[in-house]
């Protein structure tokens, strides 16, 4: 349903945003332990699935406190990507970046749990296992 301004309505609401965020970090993990197979070597395998895990913690932090701020200071004037053309004014852009960074961090904030959690299966594993590498 769209309002005489054409934005898409019922407006986002922070348990749904954060609710997708967890599913799209939860489809990340597997996605994470394929792309780590890349990596032949064990010590680069490790090192890369240690540096998502910080680069994912750092952004957990960043994306949803500063999401958490924009939310609350729009007011409950929360658009989607989709409702972009619909932005008027200086401010108008945070209605729709609240969203998207609350979301990417709930996604990072899933990752970091299965980044580290693969770090360690990977670390751990036999010698002679595929899992450990070269």
């Amino acid at each position: 349903m769209r309002t005489e301004d054409a934005i898409i309505q019922p407006l986002l609401r922070i348990r749904e945003v954060v609710a997708r965020g967890a599913l799209y970090g939860l489809a990340a993990v597997p996605l994470l332990g394929v792309a780590s197979l890349f990596f032949g070597d064990h010590y680069d395998r490790t090192t890369f699935l240690g540096v998502v895990g910080l680069v994912a913690a750092f952004t957990a932090v960043v994306g949803i406190l500063i999401g958490l701020l924009f939310w609350f200071a729009c007011g409950g004037d929360i658009r989607r990507c989709r409702d972009w053309h619909t932005v008027t004014g200086q401010a108008g852009p945070v209605t729709v970046a609240a969203p998207v960074l609350l979301r990417i961090g709930v996604l990072a904030l899933v990752l970091v749990p299965g980044a580290f959690g693969l770090y360690h299966l990977v670390d751990g594993a036999g010698y002679d296992s595929w899992l450990y590498g070269d």
